[in-house]
């Protein structure tokens, strides 16, 4: 049993430090435009926020397990690419073109995990490999042009997905309550059951894991599944909310959503993972590409930024480790 005082128990804890930064950049931030806190904005900051979070809250999971994925912002433009192609051109119905086009985004997760678990070449290069192919199958599918999907507000499966509704002066889009639901899913996966203690065994001590009896390869196989399948539901939820599904969208998402797990406190090499400390990650991100450019920042600036606050929690990750591993 842990005997060092509840205080020094809390700081230990990977979710601390984001927690931390989250609060004083909300500070800031209001402290130099009290439009901030403007419902308009905070309404805006949680439509982009849900998008990005459903990607990182799967890559979450991945990264436990010793792996990642480089495809995931290919993914998320390509899916709705192929749903709103296949609908515009009356190919078939817009609920029969999502599952088609969801398919096709387990396939591709599929895919790649197979090639690592099977050939045991690197995720890194893998996912590589498929950002380029699904990137140019995007592009090629559409000619570099966005898909039109301005009369999706007449059908019930983008209501469904993403429609929005007000409480007050606040714009809360559906897709706020699929994030949440997927944060207590897998939180709960990730913490309270045996996949939870499969995927960080898998990622610390792959070995011992299978000495153990986990299927340490049908379990990575399974999180590039689950990771591509909310990179698609994002892809598809952004492009009901912004009327068009461009085979360019999502560029560099994939560096982002890393980040976001990073700074989050999930381990780069694997083996300890934290959905709480994803989601903190995840409003961290988001917070300061929006508050920048509210209080004048440039917003080429951004990267900067965040390169700044990813070198700093790493410190203070590791920092902290140390600290625990030496009991003080």
């Amino acid at each position: 049993m842990d005997s060092r005082p509840l205080i020094l128990r809390l700081i230990a804890k990977p979710e601390f430090g984001p927690l931390v930064l989250l609060v004083l950049e909300l500070l800031v931030f209001w402290s130099i435009n009290h439009d901030f806190f403007s419902p308009l904005n905070i309404s805006n900051m949680l439509a982009f926020t849900v998008e990005l979070g459903l990607i990182a809250l799967a890559m979450t999971l991945l990264m436990t397990s010793g792996e990642f994925d480089l495809s995931v912002g290919s993914v998320f433009g390509f899916t709705p690419v192929v749903m709103w192609t296949l609908f515009n051109q009356a190919v078939t119905s817009l609920p029969v073109a999502f599952l088609a086009a969801m398919v096709i985004a387990l396939l591709i997760g599929l895919v790649n995990g197979w090639f690592v678990t099977r050939l045991k070449i690197p995720s890194f290069l893998v996912t590589l490999g498929m950002l380029l192919v699904v990137r140019g199958s995007a592009l090629f599918v559409t000619n570099g042009f966005p898909q039109r999907t301005w009369n999706s507000g007449d059908q019930w499966l983008a209501s469904f997905l993403a429609g929005e509704f007000f409480i007050g002066p606040f714009r809360v889009y559906i897709s706020l309550f699929w994030f949440i639901a997927v944060v207590l899913i897998l939180g709960y996966v990730l913490s309270q059951t045996k996949i939870g203690n499969w995927i960080q065994a898998s990622g610390g001590n792959p070995g011992a894991a299978r000495a153990r009896g986990v299927n340490v390869n049908a379990t990575k196989v399974g999180l590039f599944m689950l990771c591509a399948a909310l990179s698609a539901l994002a892809g598809v939820i952004s492009s009901i909310r912004t009327s068009a599904a461009n085979p360019n969208s999502g560029t560099s998402y994939e560096l982002e959503v890393i980040a976001m797990v990073v700074i989050g406190g999930t381990a780069l090499t694997g083996g300890r993972g934290t959905i709480i400390g994803t989601v903190l990650g995840v409003f961290i991100l988001r917070v300061m590409r929006n508050g920048i450019v509210l209080i004048g920042v440039p917003g080429l600036a951004y990267n900067i930024f965040i390169g700044a606050i990813i070198l700093g929690m790493m410190a203070l990750h590791y920092g902290l480790e140390r600290r625990h591993q030496t009991g003080t």
